[in-house]
């Protein structure tokens, strides 16, 4: 189950802050790291920091975008340090490492870590199936990058170390990936547009309240297709 899950940091500011979370990552059995657009790696500070971890770093992915590093996951988990104006799933860092345990054989996990000042934007947030935030002190809520990491890598080992279960193994279809789930709701919005039910001018937030719909029902690749091909008929119709 550990090495179905990476680690993915967004534009991590400081070098040591990557050695730090590689550490942290192997300390608990977790090896695949991916870095978006990270300001400064590799650096020597990052070998420094990981003190024996550096085969994480060595190994680790760097991508241009959060879409590029999430394309193929079917489970998408962002770190939330704030409420949003829109509230999504929300778990702690032990509810989220029971539910993980329960995913599919075959499945990858992504579980997203924003930059240590300002954390994920809402639009980084939106690409997320929930979000989980770390029960700390209301008063002094701040947890260095690297501790975040450790916290959430514990309650992982901890639920899936002893226990490789498998959830649904007789299920049909494979979970749609975060690729197939960002075509997807391009292709939703194309559609309501062409119909007049999306006013761009006035978006109203449907578009971020039908993400939260359609991701908090996690579809499998078949209904993926299903719902494609209803919007592809839409569309059809309307030229006939």
């Amino acid at each position: 189950m550990l090495d179905r899950i990476r680690i993915v940091l967004v534009n991590t500011s400081h070098p040591g802050n990557i050695g730090s979370a590689a550490r942290a990552m192997k300390t608990m059995g977790l090896h695949e790291l991916y870095l978006v657009s990270p300001e400064l790696f590799p650096h020597p500070k990052a070998n420094e920091m990981a003190s024996g971890a550096t085969d994480v770093l060595e190994k680790a992915i760097v991508t241009a975008s959060l879409d590029d590093a999430i394309a193929d996951c079917t489970l998408v988990v962002g770190t939330s340090a704030r409420a949003r104006t829109i509230p999504w799933p929300l778990l702690t860092p032990r509810e989220m490492a029971e539910k993980i345990k329960h995913e599919a054989a075959g499945s990858q996990i992504a579980i997203v870590f924003g930059r240590e000042q300002s954390g994920l934007s809402n639009e980084e947030l939106q690409r997320c199936h929930l979000h989980i935030q770390i029960p700390a002190n209301p008063e002094y809520s701040s947890l260095n990058l690297a501790a975040a990491v450790q916290i959430v890598a514990y309650e992982v080992r901890m639920a899936t170390g002893l226990h490789e279960t498998a959830f649904e193994e007789s299920w049909d279809y494979r979970l749609a990936t975060a690729d197939e789930m960002e075509k997807f709701f391009d292709h939703l919005q194309t559609v309501l547009i062409e119909i007049d039910f999306l006013k761009m001018n006035a978006p109203r937030k449907l578009m971020t309240r039908l993400r939260r719909l359609f991701l908090r029902t996690r579809p499998d690749i078949m209904e993926m297709n299903m719902l494609r091909g209803i919007l592809t008929a839409i569309q059809e119709s309307r030229k006939k």
